[in-house]
């Protein structure tokens, strides 16, 4: 009877112990499920430009043909015979002027860089806007944290445009003519690199 006894309990208690880890199984499982979903949405989300979201799984220039506040920009590259450098590895980081930038320069200025004869003075233009390496906000401020309060960086075309980020969290942008621009969307992620959206068109002088 007691050897009875003893095997019953001990069944009851491997039974009893299965029955635990099972339960733990399923506490841990819909967590995991939970994170692997909460980790799919975030790679999923892409930010958006001009009513467009922009794949960081693509280059600066196909990014930017999907942006419809970018369209004079795309015209810009397209026009200098750009996109083909901005489609390559890089990294590049470029500072974007949107349409309501280009806006601000006197319509036949527009007009005469955009026309082949002006291809050397656009192309001057829309290289001062790109600089060679992929600079994030965070690494802007902290160049500029070291540089005690701005940072200047050299672009392709040669000339330098000075960084300083504001109190407010915003971004200015100073030229090499004295002119300023701020940045109004950062950290758009491309494949070859990144872009910050700009509100005003910069001179390299």
């Amino acid at each position: 009877m007691n050897t009875r006894l003893l095997t019953l309990s001990v069944a009851s208690a491997a039974m009893l112990g299965l029955a635990a880890c099972n339960s733990g199984a399923e506490t841990e499982a819909p967590a995991a499920d939970a994170m692997a979903t909460d980790a799919a949405a975030t790679a999923s989300t892409d930010p958006m430009v001009g009513g467009a979201a922009m794949s960081p799984n693509e280059t600066i220039v196909a990014n930017a043909a999907k942006a419809s506040n970018l369209t004079t920009l795309v015209s810009a590259v397209q026009a200098a015979e750009l996109a083909e450098t901005l489609s390559g590895p890089g990294p590049f980081t470029v500072f974007a002027p949107d349409n309501a930038a280009f806006e601000k320069i006197p319509a036949a200025t527009r007009e005469a860089l955009l026309a082949p004869a002006g291809k050397d003075d656009l192309t001057r233009i829309l290289t001062y806007h790109v600089v060679s390496g992929r600079l994030t906000a965070a690494d802007l401020a902290s160049q500029a944290q070291a540089g005690g309060g701005s940072a200047t960086l050299t672009t392709v075309q040669g000339a330098t445009l000075t960084v300083t980020p504001n109190a407010d969290g915003s971004v200015t942008l100073t030229d090499a003519a004295g002119g300023t621009s701020t940045v109004t969307q950062a950290d758009v992620l491309q494949s070859n690199g990144v872009v910050h959206v700009i509100d005003t068109v910069v001179m390299p002088g």
